[in-house]
Order: C-alpha cells, then structure tokens, then sequence
C-alpha cells in the first residue's frame, strides 16, 4: 500500500484500548481517530488511551470527539455538560458561547484530545427536522453564523480545532442520514441566501475542517450524495465559497452511503469530489475495505497522484498547527468550578431569556 493512504482516514474503534488492527495503522500513518463514550471509563484511563495513541501513531494523529453539547455529548460527568446549541442560541450572545466553548476546549485538551467535531452550522429551519433539530442554534443564518463563530474562536482559544458541519445544510431535511438518504429540496437560490450564510462567514474566518453530509440535494447535483459530489465539495465549496482546509466526510458507515453503495466505491468517490479525509467510525472490515479501495485506485490511476498530494498537503498544515500539542495537566480542569460557574451563569441568563 502506498504510505500515505493511512493518512487520509480517521477510524473509530470499540473497546477502552487500541485493539492491535488499529495500532498497524497507526504505525504505517493514519490521519485520525475518533472516540465514542464506548471508549470511555473515567477521564484517568481516557487520558491514558489518548496518550497511548499519540505515542503508537508515526505521524501528527487528530485524536477527536463529537462534544456539541446536548444530545450529542460523548464525553459524560464530570466533563462540562453544554446544553444543546438550540438552547443557548435562545440567548444569542457570542461572548457565552465562545466562553462555554473554550471551556469544553480545554477540558478536551487536558483529556488529550487535540480536535471536536463541532460546531454544527445547520440551520433548524424544518420543525420535522429530528436528526439536526436542538443541536442547531436555530433557524436565522446570521444568528447561527454569529454564534457558530463564536463557538469557533473558544475552541481555538482553548487549542482545539473546530470542524464546521454538516455541509451544505442539512436543517430541512426530514430523515435521518444515519438510516436513509435524505433530500433537501430547497431551490438553488435559497441555498446560497439561506443554508451557506454561516458556511460562508466560518470559510471567511478560517475554519480549518468542514464535515460534508450525505444529502441528495436536487438543485445542486441531481445524481450524486453531497459528500460524493464535484459539483458540491469542489464546484461549491471550494471554488464559490473559497475554502482551502481539510474537507471531512460525514461516516460512511451510514445508511444514506452504504445502503446503496459499497464503502470502498464510496471512499473512493469521496476523494475524486474533491474531499481530503474519510470517516469510518467503526467496523474494521468496512475499514480494510475502504482503505484498500483508495489504494487499488491509486495503483489503477483512477486517483491520480496528483489528486493524492493535494489532500496530503491540507492535512500536513492541519497537522503542523500550534493546537495539536498535548496537554500534560488533568485533574482539577475537568469540571471544574470555573467552568461549572460559567455555565450556571449561563443558563440563569438563558431562563431570563424565555
């Protein structure tokens, strides 16, 4: 396999140690891990897993988490429990939001996390809406981007890199990309004045990640997902909305992708759209598959190297940002009553609010 292939995957596992597949993978290179709270028991043995896996991997590793908040917390007491994004976008003041989030930063940092998968910049503009719902800070694109930016900067500040997500809008959808693939069928010009708002504001300043969704968008590509789409992650993207990082899938494990369309194929199509790092989160097979897929297409040309190169680029300057060192202090930051005193305070001026 050519060496570099590893670096364009982020791989999840089950269990509270590296099972002994992973560790190949992460001494031939690979980009990334993402944790669930299947691999956690208390923050000592977290931090003693993040750990083993920066020491075991031969490259930069981004070692990440899905913390939003709300619903979709991965990491339980006594981490600070955000309420979800719905909830303080009631409030709509970006200095608490940027203050929470660089709160949930440091305490993933001093876990040994060095990357968070948030936040999330859809909108929540169907109430039909179950998969995206609260974990959006509403329905306004100027009030999602304000705060999404927000979020961003305490993430920063806290030296943890941000992913915008779930390019380009899944807030009008109904199903859920997890067991089907949803379609979003807003026309072409409330795209660009709706959906992209907050898009357009985190590519202006910066956001070095964006997750792309499993979306069957008609008005932007009648025939591809949104993550396997040029049109979309190249043509709208990169080229429209002028991003240069690492643009992520959404996992391909889900159904919306591997109910009609084998993982490897998948992996794939994701790259030639124009994407940089594929998500697979958990099953080692659908893992070996994916990852023999991309080389058998660069063995074959069908991924130019060229197209290799350019993917391997954006992720060596994700990987030499100044965020990814690890933290050495754990105990008295996670929870802590600084962090608890913010949030309190933050949501006795949320109840003011309603």
């Amino acid at each position: 396999m050519h060496p570099s292939v590893p670096r364009l995957f982020c791989l999840g596992f089950d269990g509270l140690t590296i099972p002994p597949y992973l560790r190949r993978w992460l001494e031939s290179g690979l980009g990334g891990v993402i944790l669930f709270r299947r691999n956690l028991r208390d923050p000592h043995q977290l931090k003693q897993l993040t750990s083993s896996l920066t020491a075991s991997a031969s490259a930069t590793l981004l070692i990440g988490v899905d913390q939003e908040g709300g619903r979709v917390t991965r990491l339980p007491e006594p981490f600070l429990q955000l309420p979800p994004a719905a909830t303080l976008g009631l409030l709509d003041d970006p200095e608490v939001v940027r203050r929470l989030c660089r709160a949930v930063g440091v305490e993933l940092r001093a876990a040994g996390f060095n990357w968070n998968l948030a936040p999330v910049l859809d909108l929540w503009t169907n109430p039909a809406n179950t998969v995206i719902g609260d974990r959006a800070f509403g329905r306004e694109p100027e009030r999602v981007g304000r705060l999404a930016l927000a979020a961003i900067q305490g993430y920063r500040e806290a030296g943890i890199l941000p992913t915008a997500k779930h390019f380009p809008g899944h807030g009008e959808t109904v199903a859920d990309s997890h067991h089907a693939l949803p379609e979003s069928p807003q026309r072409s010009e409330r795209w660009r004045s709706v959906e992209f708002v907050p898009f357009r504001l985190a590519v202006a300043e910066g956001i070095p990640m964006v997750m792309v969704a499993h979306l069957l968008c008609p008005a932007l590509d009648p025939i591809a997902p949104s993550s396997l789409s040029r049109r979309i992650v190249t043509g709208i993207l990169r080229e429209e909305l002028g991003f240069r990082g690492v643009v992520i899938s959404d996992d391909l494990e889900m159904h919306a992708i591997t109910g009609t369309l084998d993982i490897g194929e998948a992996a794939v199509r994701f790259l030639e759209a124009g994407g940089d790092m594929i998500l697979v989160c958990e099953r080692e097979e659908r893992q070996v598959a994916a990852l023999a897929a991309v080389w058998h297409a660069v063995q074959t040309g069908r991924i130019p190297l060229s197209r290799l190169e350019e993917s391997l680029e954006r992720i060596s300057i994700l990987s030499q940002c100044r965020h990814l060192g690890e933290s050495k202090v754990l105990d008295g930051v996670i929870g802590s009553p600084e962090h608890r005193g913010l949030l309190a305070e933050a949501l006795a001026s949320i109840g003011q609010h309603k």
